[in-house]
């Protein structure tokens, strides 16, 4: 089986794809699609053919093309279910789906380069506006993710290992840095955070250590 992961350095859904890729220890190929440079390079003909949305990542199996992170990922699991992103438990699976849910699909997107375009280019936002936008979606969100996983002593969110959830965490609290969001509210996130970087395959993932990175 061939993997050819299409991405972009500082991109959270590639980031997440790249943890889950590492973790399950699978080789593949990095081609980095440059999301600003003449335009963007995701919004060429020959992208879009293969991602119709114009996003990264996108993961060819064998020259078939996977799109969204979260769909990448449960095909990973349903393919290649060991070490597993998912627990046994159904409940607590879809416990750790719904936070994985809540930060690539309510408090990500809010923030991703269309979002930040639109509101300098078209609303005209000032530098400050955009920052107390970016802050008050990414506080209110990371309160209600430290809620769901407050009170638990394991090292990960949901447990011993990791799981999508934290494939999805460490990507979302990277960009949260890049906003200057203080993090110290969120204990419980940051102690999980903590536990995945400590991971070579987490490591080996992140922004600056791609080849695209600058």
């Amino acid at each position: 089986m061939t993997l050819v992961l299409s991405t972009y350095w500082r991109s959270s859904a590639a980031y997440r794809v790249r943890i889950a890729l590492n973790l399950k220890g699978l080789p593949y190929a990095s081609v980095p699609v440059h999301l600003v440079r003449e335009g963007g390079e995701q919004h060429r003909p020959e992208y879009r053919a293969k991602n119709p949305q114009a996003l990264v990542p996108t993961l060819e199996v064998d020259g078939v093309p996977l799109t969204q992170s979260l769909a990448i990922m449960e095909w990973l699991e349903e393919e290649h279910p060991i070490p597993p992103l998912l627990p046994r438990e159904p409940i607590r699976r879809a416990q750790v789906r719904a936070f994985a849910l809540a930060i690539a699909c309510e408090i990500a997107p809010l923030s991703n380069l269309m979002v930040r375009t639109y509101l300098a280019d078209v609303l005209e936002l000032t530098s400050g506006a955009q920052q107390a936008w970016h802050h008050h979606w990414m506080s209110r969100g990371l309160a209600a993710c430290e809620a769901m996983v407050a009170g638990g002593g394991s090292p990960f969110c949901f447990g011993a290992a990791p799981t999508i959830a934290d494939c999805t965490l460490v990507p979302q609290l990277y960009n949260a840095r890049r906003f200057a969001l203080d993090l110290k509210p969120y204990p419980t996130l940051l102690r999980a955070e903590a536990a995945m970087l400590a991971l070579p395959a987490v490591q080996r993932a992140a922004p600056e250590a791609q080849p695209d990175a600058s």
